[in-house]
């Protein structure tokens, strides 16, 4: 074999050697291309699954932060009720005072008491719901009448019991008389409704019933 065709066979298995190595070289990346975009991909699912962890968990701690306030503001229900229902006797004691009495040294000192109990309370978060005259509303008012009044229909007219709230929470509804519509209009209404029985009752002998006008 000549020299030149020994070069050139040289040349080739060279240019073969080359040739292989780039395809392994070009495979190889193409290898580390979709590992790295299989490693990215995961690493974007544990990062997801991360925030969502955190969110949950923070999500689970101020859940549990509001319970536990919720629960410890209603941990002394039973006592505020039964501190209502004290508020409510100063009520209808002081109600009963006539004005000459207001002057009178014990009846200042219960009333100073019952301010001081009334500031306590508003303290812990126990206010009275302020029903009379506001629209009857069944979340925080039990209706245990119906009155006609000087109110419009379906008004609170008057105040059985008092109502409270603790903070945002009903603590006791307030149990009301409701109005059915205003004292004047009823007894409009109920007039003609009164004349006609009358009339009725006399049947055909209508010329018998007896008008008498005064001045």
């Amino acid at each position: 074999m000549s020299d030149e065709n020994k070069e050139k066979k040289s040349q080739d298995t060279q240019q073969t050697h080359r040739e292989e190595k780039d395809e392994e070289l070009n495979t190889k990346e193409q290898e580390l291309m979709k590992r790295i975009a299989e490693l990215d991909k995961e690493c974007a699912e544990w990062k997801d699954k991360y925030l969502r962890s955190i969110a949950e968990f923070e999500n689970y701690r101020r859940r549990s932060n509001e319970e536990k306030a919720d629960w410890i503001k209603m941990a002394t229900q039973k006592f505020a009720l039964e501190i209502c229902e004290v508020a409510d006797n100063f009520e209808r004691a002081l109600k009963q005072v006539s004005e000459d009495k207001k002057d009178d040294s014990f009846v200042k000192g219960m009333m100073m008491i019952a301010e001081q109990l009334k500031r306590v309370m508003e303290k812990e978060g126990i206010t009275k719901i302020d029903a009379l005259g506001k629209p009857f509303d069944p979340v925080i008012h039990d209706a245990l009448a119906h009155i006609p009044s000087e109110y419009e229909e379906n008004t609170v007219a008057a105040i059985i019991q008092n109502g409270y709230m603790m903070y945002d929470k009903l603590l006791r509804p307030a149990r009301v008389a409701v109005s059915s519509g205003k004292l004047e209009q009823k007894t409009a209404e109920s007039e003609p409704k009164e004349i006609n029985e009358a009339t009725e009752s006399k049947g055909e002998d209508s010329n018998d019933l007896d008008i008498k006008i005064t001045d």
